[in-house]
């Protein structure tokens, strides 16, 4: 099975997010098939903290892809600063 979910980069206090595509059984932060986004909690300022790439999204959504429940939430959080 397919899913989009997170995969934890950045430093020890400093934690930074890509949103990928990977096979289930695969670890949290190894092998992915595409990177769609990234999510930086941290981000102060001007700094971008979120960006999905929704044409992307939508085709991994359209072959079956799961999602985790906090990349919906970020997908819903998305939706929301576009609109």
């Amino acid at each position: 099975m397919v899913v989009i979910r997170l995969s934890r980069g950045g430093a020890k206090a400093r934690p930074f997010f890509n949103i990928v595509v990977a096979d289930k059984r695969v670890r949290r932060d190894g092998r992915f098939i595409e990177r769609l986004g990234f999510y930086n909690p941290s981000a102060k300022g001007g700094e971008e903290g979120l960006r999905i790439a929704q044409d992307r999204l939508a085709y991994w959504v359209g072959v079956g892809a799961q999602t985790s429940p906090t990349v919906d939430r970020l997908i819903k959080q998305a939706a929301k600063q576009a609109a």
